[in-house]
Parts: structure tokens; sequence; C-alpha cells
């Protein structure tokens, strides 16, 4: 792990964040570990608040300046007024997976057959309850079709699965390739790649961000600035690294007692980060037509997707660090 020499400080900053160790905020870690923020004189407080919505409103609240969350947050804050935007990419596509088990599912041939069936998500409204919803939606099937099972630890969601007790997961990594390993999975649709994120979205579809309030962006800027330089510092690093490097800088904790697996799954995943921190350009029109489908009473056809992220400040990261 390196140790960059950190120039003049900044001050601190307080990022929130819910679950550190998942996947699609792999890049965030990255930056921290390999001293990338202190490198560009920020002191970059990490506060891992698990509890749902808690990072979000110590963001609202001010107790937090940062946010590294979901893209479609700055959406729906938008949509009621609120002013959040986004100002680095981690993740150009959300890491879910979609499969049908080997064992009670063998026949499968298309989403029509998950009709009567049990299908396992970490928590009714997430990310996965939605995609599988809209998947469901193009094959014309209603959403009392199935039986949703919520079961938010991967553990449960392992054995739920190997039992036989569902029919069908949407779920991230390691879970999704430790089935794949047991050969007791078979993909349906795979967001871990920038053409099958396409395939069920139908466009690019952004994941992981940073946002922070409009008005701390307008009277921070450099401090801005010198966070998007050590994200994107670490989005370049991640385009080249090696497991070995992976094994060496992520925190032992991360591994969950198999460290073969996670290596496995980052494998899997690592197109699913951003290249360079850039929002794409149909990236933000892709969310908001998803979100409408699922979120009637707002009013996201509305809302002025250009406020809802900016490009400027990646872009100079880009260019310093050639990503």
């Amino acid at each position: 792990m390196q140790s960059p020499t950190a120039r003049a400080p900044f001050g601190r900053v307080v990022l929130v964040v819910e679950n550190r160790a998942a996947f699609c905020y792999l890049p965030l870690t990255i930056a921290d570990r390999m001293g990338y923020f202190a490198a560009e004189g920020l002191d970059v407080q990490v506060r891992d608040l698990m509890e749902p919505g808690t990072a979000l409103q110590a963001l609202l609240s001010g107790a937090a300046q940062v946010l590294s969350g979901p893209y479609s947050t700055s959406v729906a804050l938008r949509a009621r007024g609120q002013s959040y935007p986004s100002i680095v990419l981690q993740g150009r596509a959300p890491q879910l997976v979609l499969g049908v088990s080997h064992k009670t599912l063998a026949g499968f041939r298309s989403i029509g057959d998950l009709r009567g069936r049990k299908v396992l998500v970490p928590s009714l409204g997430s990310g996965a309850h939605r995609m599988v919803l809209m998947m469901m939606a193009a094959g014309r099937l209603g959403a009392e079709a199935v039986e949703f099972v919520p079961v938010s630890s991967p553990t449960a969601a392992l054995a739920n699965f190997r039992n036989g007790l569902v029919d069908a997961i949407c779920y991230t990594d390691p879970v999704i390739t430790q089935l794949e390993q047991d050969s007791a999975l078979r993909l349906v649709a795979d967001t871990r790649t920038v053409r099958g994120n396409a395939d069920v979205f139908g466009g690019p579809m952004p994941a992981g961000c940073l946002s922070v309030a409009a008005d701390y962006l307008s009277s921070h800027r450099d401090e801005c600035q010198a966070l998007v330089h050590g994200l994107v510092h670490a989005l370049k690093w991640l385009q080249t690294a090696g497991l070995s490097d992976i094994n060496k800088v992520v925190p032992e904790s991360y591994f969950q007692g198999d460290r073969a697996l996670y290596l496995a799954a980052f494998s899997r995943a690592r197109e699913a980060w951003s290249p360079d921190g850039l929002m794409p350009d149909a990236g933000p029109v892709t969310m908001a037509r998803v979100m409408s489908r699922f979120d009637t009473a707002s009013p996201l056809r509305q809302v002025d997707l250009s406020q809802t992220f900016t490009n400027d400040i990646a872009l100079k990261a880009k260019a310093r660090f050639k990503a």
C-alpha cells in the first residue's frame, strides 16, 4: 500500500456510506487505503452507517458533506426540489444479477417461467427488487405473479438458494459468484458488464457516485476537486490492478473468510467500475426513465437532469491522471 506525501491540507471532510464493503463502493476504499485523498490535502473521515437511510439523513442534516451512494438518490432528491448533484461516478453498472436455480427451475426458458415462483432479493424496494419487477413487466408478468422473499444477509441468501427454498435470486457479489462456482445458478440477466447493463435497462445505468449539496459544491470547489482527484486516481488504479494488488489493499474484513471468492468476484465485476468518473451521456435519462416506472407520484419526467450531476470536476481529474 502506498503512502503518498500529503499536500497542504484543505481540512476534514466527513463522507458517509451504507455498507462500505459493497463492491459498488470499492473505488472509495481504494482511494482511502492508497492515500489518494491525503495526497490531495484532504482528511476524509469515512463513516459506514449500516442502517438504511441513515447515511442519506446525515448528508441532508449537514452532519456529513459527502455521500457515497447510488446516483438515483441525486435524481430523487431533485424531484423533491433539493439539489445534491453527483460530482464523480464510481460505477457505470449496478452489478445486480438475476439467476434461477438449476435445482428447481431446470426447464427455465423465459421470464414467464417465474410465474408462481419464489424470488429472493436483498429487500423489498431495493434495486434488485425493482430490476426483477421491470423485467417481469417487460415479460407481461404482474408484480403479484411471483413471491418475493427479502433476505438481507448474504449468508442466509446463499443458504436459502442452496436449500431450494427459493427458485430465483437477484443479488450482488460475492453471493452470485459463489453460486456460479457451485454450479447452482443459471444466469438470466447480468449487470456486471456494460453490455448486460444495457440489455436490462436499455442504456447505461449509472450506479455508485459521490454526491454533495449544491451549496457545498459552490462554496468548497477546491475540496470537491481534491476529492474527485482522489477518486479518479483510484478508478484508474482499478483498471490495471491485479489480484495480488487487491489482496494487499482491501481490508481483511471485506473477504469475510473467503479471500479466493472475493478475488473471483472482483474479476467478474471489474468492467462495472467507471474508468474515469464521468457520467455517461445517456445515463441520467436511462435512470429517470427506469425510476419513473416505480415512482409515478414524483415528477421525475420534469426533473432537470443536468442539475443532478456535473462532469466538469471529473474531466479535470481525467486529464490529470490520463484516465
